[in-house]
């Protein structure tokens, strides 16, 4: 059976040697996979069956609780372990200039604060896609996920109005976490990116300092399908949005720029120094600075599933401003993010009733539009 161009098919990293023949893939082990009596992933504690391959991904759980709430009806899981919320309804995408489209089964999910967290829940959400749990195996198919995380973020350009929602082109990983997963780099402009950031960072930290040359950023691309998805979506519900590269950093302290312990940060001013970069992309500009985009782009894209991000400006940090009203800019940035999922939805479930039997396989990382 061939895989269809809105279908991933598993595809066993490659032997050292070129001639042998590929290797039976061994089941996971528990203590690799934790999965509990009633069938559960360890953190999640939800089921394969419970989760939508359309997920809005958030870092706070109270959010998380609200989305289900206001958008989503005929839940079928409310789960909350370990301060992580995760619920799977229908949203009916309606409102605005927005067309109407068919309800969308979608999970939301709670990420947690910055990428370590992130890295577990992406994880078992592509391992509630893409194993078996019952031989502890790779599904030799399983569908693309579309996943779009939706947060809070602080501006990093002074002609960014507050509560302006930020959709992520570029995400620039101040953290490591991605370091430790191997992806080739999704296109040139990652490539370039990640060679003159290294050496901004590296020029920007103290003469001084012990840890000058040893942080290395990494570039990831959000899907430019999503990336599209997002600002028709906003344009139709006539939220305030922008398009640009976002920073995300290790913490929220000295990672940001911020100076408030008596320990000095090692590379001061780095929210300046990074708003102050220019990426060579046309009309674009290192808009905002969160902690989670990066590694959700480079895991999710490095798999061949569509990633993307957009997180409304709630803080200016030019300005030194604060929107007090954040919690609108929230709500319009959500259904930005559902309207968005619910029509990249639509586009493949059509484009898969009418598929061609003369269309050749999507192995993972194959680049196409929905």
């Amino acid at each position: 059976m061939l895989a269809s161009r809105h279908e991933l098919r598993y595809v066993p990293a490659m032997s050292d040697a070129p001639d042998s023949p590929p290797c039976p893939v061994p089941a996971l082990t528990e203590a690799d996979l934790p999965i509990d009596a009633g069938g559960r992933i360890y953190h999640l504690q939800i089921t394969p069956e419970q989760l939508a391959p359309d997920i809005l991904l958030v870092g706070d759980p109270g959010r998380a609780e609200f989305i289900a709430r206001t958008f989503l009806h005929d839940l079928e899981v409310e789960r909350e372990h370990r301060g992580l919320v995760t619920t799977t309804g229908t949203y009916c995408a309606t409102g605005g200039r927005a067309t109407i489209i068919s309800p969308v089964r979608a999970t939301v999910a709670t990420s947690g604060m910055g990428t370590p967290s992130l890295e577990i829940v992406a994880n078992e959400l592509v391992a509630l896609n893409e194993i078996d749990f019952a031989t502890r195996k790779p599904k030799p198919l399983f569908p693309r996920l579309h996943v779009i995380r939706v947060g809070t973020s602080g501006g990093l350009q002074a002609s960014t109005r507050l509560g302006t929602s930020i959709i992520t082109t570029y995400a620039l990983g101040m953290d490591n976490t991605g370091l430790f997963y191997e992806t080739p780099c999704p296109d040139a402009t990652c490539a370039r990116l990640e060679r003159e950031l290294a050496t901004v960072v590296e020029k920007a930290a103290r003469p001084d300092s012990r840890f000058r040359g040893k942080i290395h950023p990494y570039v990831s691309r959000a899907e430019p399908a999503v990336v599209r998805a997002l600002t028709q979506a906003a344009k139709d519900l006539g939220v305030a949005a922008k398009a640009g590269l976002t920073v995300s950093s290790s913490g929220f302290f000295a990672p940001q720029g911020r100076d408030i312990s008596r320990l000095r940060p090692s590379t001061p001013d780095l929210d300046k120094v990074l708003s102050e970069f220019d990426p060579g992309l046309p009309g674009q500009r290192v808009e905002n600075m969160e902690m989670e985009a990066s590694f959700l782009l480079h895991f999710l894209g490095g798999l061949g599933h569509w990633a993307g991000a957009i997180c409304p400006a709630i803080a200016n940090r030019r300005d030194n401003t604060f929107d007090h009203e954040y919690l609108a800019a929230i709500e319009g940035a959500t259904r930005t993010a559902l309207a968005a999922l619910a029509a990249l939805t639509t586009r493949r479930d059509v484009a898969l009733r009418n598929r061609k039997d003369g269309m050749g396989p999507r192995l993972r990382g194959e680049d196409g539009q929905a």
